[in-house]
């Protein structure tokens, strides 16, 4: 009886405060269990309470110099102990000024009774989007084009370094929301809408900030976000209702959380949202029965901007705000980003006091920060490191840059070999994108929605100035003017007499740069301002190549057929423009493919991935297969030379039990010219319990062929590549026939367990 009594207690305080597994060897445990029992329960609280440089900044909003009040300083550090802060207020800030305010906040902690450093958090989304000077690098729409998990890990590590340089630990990325709602305005920040993409290379590039050993000036702490399905919004709006049955959760949305997490994520991120009615801050389900215990996540669960408090503001699941803290620290979080007063601080203080927030749940979730700054080496030097100062602004960023947007480079059409242009015919570069920046970079550009080119870095070049590199100036006519909405970008009349004088016509359309709610849209049509500008382009009989910088596909069915060439050049970063004119131009061979179906219009929206009944468009009983039919689909993406696929080989087409099938293709340059290619392998259940999609990734390679080269490629995949989530929610793989697919070939094997 005295056995089941401490059973029952032991997992009363599992279920109740989600208590971690005990690590009796490990120091940071030790001195994080010793602190605890020290601490009050305002410390405690303090610890749990994020607030945004804004709350500590003269001026607050409209601080520009980064600045900080020494009373507003004081009350947040002393008074209210916080134990986080994030963010910027105006804009980037430069080395210089991170390291002295960070500085400032860490000497306001030593007049704290128990000393506690404060850990500082900023969303590096594409590089260290809020240092000035810093390389960004292609949002993780356009690394998801490279398919190269190899560029993806340099590039994260290049931003790990320069945001640690900048005495930031705490990094809010990476995204790994699945981008299957092309509305969506954080779309650019997913790897696109395929789940075996945004896996593998989401957790390789957890792995690339985190592997060098948190306490290593060269790694910094990730956060997976945003945990979980945010990104399937009903209407595509950000942060609104998520409908989703749990077995197309646990199907699309949950594997790249489970793999981020077996890479080494130490802290994460909250969806802001709600699905199927119940805001994921509030769900317990999703937070406890499914993060913590069944994938086993150990870190920091931390919230979005303000939250908590919206369980009570805006979902209108709490009656009053302390309930909504009460509720959202009870279903599992961590800390909170409140993050513009102490109203969380006040109100988690007065919950405890009452009873409804047990001590049990607060010291987990403060022994979680503790050791995350333990980890992260704040506790042995809370101040910028010298040795990380060394690794900013490196010359090698500005190739690796470079090297991320020519493979992210993708060339969608390509009339008669109209590319790559001579270069000495004369160009007419048009459109709102031709002399625009943030079109280049999209979001989290220095500033928060990056269209302030003001304070981008001097050297950055625009794509006009790009080809005139190239090209010379003599070779270039331009109708454009400097920025997006510049009117002079729009004048068609311009435009048709300029190209008069000229052999081909570059216009560059697409997206300005957004982020977040700011970029909602109703539409994915393109601008009538630039469809009419293309329309007269193509009326003065010359050739038209399309330049597309975007986050998110607009759709240009309406002027495609006329373009001779098509390169899609997403938002790609310090060296977008430079890797735009180096293809145009025939200095770089593309090899770039699509991470999504680029849709042909609003009512043909279906995923490569798609149900046969997707697949298929019922006329009077005939079977039409014309359901996935976009204008590119997923994974397309032409080079200047030409590939050809040999024999596709199996080991063996009786595949039993955990035995590997080896799979083999070779694959042959037949063009002129040096290229890179990827090699996609699918398969495809023909019969299961469950709808088998058309055709699902299970595995890719990049390689590089000189001309006349061939190079067998081989592929290993086993009976875990071929599950999917049954009616009963597990993952499974049933006996039965499969077909593996690379490019127009298909061969059958059969699975037993």
């Amino acid at each position: 009886m005295k056995n089941l009594l401490l059973l029952v207690i032991a997992i009363t305080i599992v279920i109740e405060g989600q208590a971690q597994k005990p690590k009796p060897n490990d120091p940071d445990e030790k001195k994080v269990n010793s602190l605890i029992a020290r601490m009050t329960l305002e410390e405690k609280v303090g610890q749990m309470t994020q607030v945004t440089l804004a709350l500590i900044a003269k001026g607050s909003w409209s601080n520009q110099d980064g600045e900080l009040d020494d009373a507003l300083l004081k009350d947040a550090v002393v008074n209210h102990q916080v134990g986080s802060i994030l963010n910027t207020t105006a804009h980037a800030l430069s080395v210089d000024t991170w390291h002295k305010l960070l500085t400032k906040i860490q000497d306001e902690t030593k007049n704290t009774r128990l000393k506690i450093p404060i850990i500082y958090g900023l969303d590096a989304i594409h590089g260290q989007t809020y240092t000035l000077g810093a390389t960004l690098y292609p949002h993780n729409i356009g690394m998801a084009a490279t398919r190269n998990l190899d560029l993806a890990r340099l590039v994260t590590k290049a931003a790990a370094k320069e945001v640690r340089a900048s005495g930031v630990r705490w990094n809010f990325a990476p995204v790994l929301d699945c981008g299957r709602q092309p509305l969506w305005s954080r779309f650019p920040e997913t790897y696109g809408e395929d789940v075996f993409i945004g896996k593998t290379m989401g957790a390789a590039v957890v792995k690339a900030y985190e592997e060098d050993g948190l306490k290593n000036p060269t790694a910094v702490a990730s956060c997976m976000k945003h945990y979980i399905g945010y990104s399937a919004s009903r209407n595509g709006k950000d942060r609104t209702p998520i409908y989703l049955p749990e077995i197309e959760l646990r199907e699309y949305y949950l594997p790249q959380f489970r793999e981020a997490v077996k890479a080494g994520a130490t802290t994460i991120m909250i969806n802001s949202s709600e699905i199927n009615g119940q805001p994921v801050h509030a769900n317990k389900y999703l937070l406890i029965d499914v993060l913590r215990r069944e994938l086993g996540f150990e870190g920091v669960i931390v919230t979005d901007w303000m939250d908590i408090i919206r369980l009570h503001t805006w979902h209108s699941v709490a009656a009053t705000p302390r309930e909504a803290v009460a509720m959202a620290i009870n279903a599992g979080i961590d800390m909170s980003m409140v993050p513009s007063d102490f109203s969380f601080y006040g109100l988690l203080i007065e919950a405890v006091n009452k009873g409804e927030v047990k001590m049990t749940r607060i010291d987990d979730a403060v022994k979680r920060i503790l050791l995350l700054k333990m980890k992260t080496g704040l506790f042995d030097n809370p101040y910028p490191e010298p040795a990380a100062t060394a690794n900013f602004g490196k010359p090698e960023y500005q190739t690796l840059a470079l090297d991320a947007a020519h493979e992210a480079m993708t060339l969608l059409k390509n009339d008669n070999n109209s590319l790559p242009l001579a270069k000495n015919k004369k160009v007419l570069v048009a459109g709102p994108s031709a002399q625009s920046l943030s079109a280049l970079n999209g979001a989290w550009s220095y500033t928060w929605q990056g269209k302030e080119e003001d304070w981008f870095p001097r050297d950055s070049k625009n794509i006009l100035q790009a080809i005139t590199d190239k090209i010379g100036a003599a070779n270039v006519i331009t109708t454009t003017g400097k920025g997006f909405d510049n009117s002079m970008n729009y004048d068609v009349a311009s435009l048709t007499k300029a190209a008069a004088n000229a052999d081909v016509i570059v216009l560059c359309i697409g997206e300005n740069s957004y982020a977040e709610s700011p970029g909602n849209t109703s539409d994915l049509a393109l601008e009538e301002n630039q469809v009419a500008l293309a329309k007269a382009a193509y009326m003065t009989g010359k050739p038209v190549i399309l330049v597309l910088t975007e986050g998110r596909p607009k759709f240009i069915s309406n002027i495609e057929p006329a373009a001779k060439g098509i390169l899609m050049a997403y938002w790609c970063g310090k060296k977008a423009a430079e890797a735009i004119a180096d293809v145009l131009f025939g200095d770089y061979n593309p090899n770039g493919i699509l991470p999504f179906s680029y849709p042909r219009s609003m009512g043909e929206m279906v995923l490569y991935d798609r149900k046969p009944t997707e697949d298929v468009r019922e006329v009077f009983n005939d079977d039409i297969h014309t359901g996935y039919n976009p204008l590119f689909p997923f994974g397309h993406g032409l080079s200047y030379t030409t590939f050809e696929y040999g024999e596709l080989k199996l080991n063996t087409t009786n595949l039993k039990g955990n035995e590997k099938l080896s799979v083999s293709i070779t694959v042959k340059n037949t063009g002129k010219i040096d290229g890179k290619h990827t090699v996609e392998l699918y398969t495809h259940d023909l019969y299961a319990s469950i709808t088998p999609n058309m055709k699902r990734l299970r595995a890719f390679q990049k390689i590089n062929l000189k001309a006349g080269e061939t190079q067998t490629v081989h592929f290993v995949i086993d009976s875990n590549d071929l599950a999917f989530v049954n009616a009963q929610l597990k993952t499974v793989t049933e006996p039965g026939d499969f077909e593996v697919i690379v490019g127009k070939q298909k061969v059958l094997f059969n699975y037993q367990q």
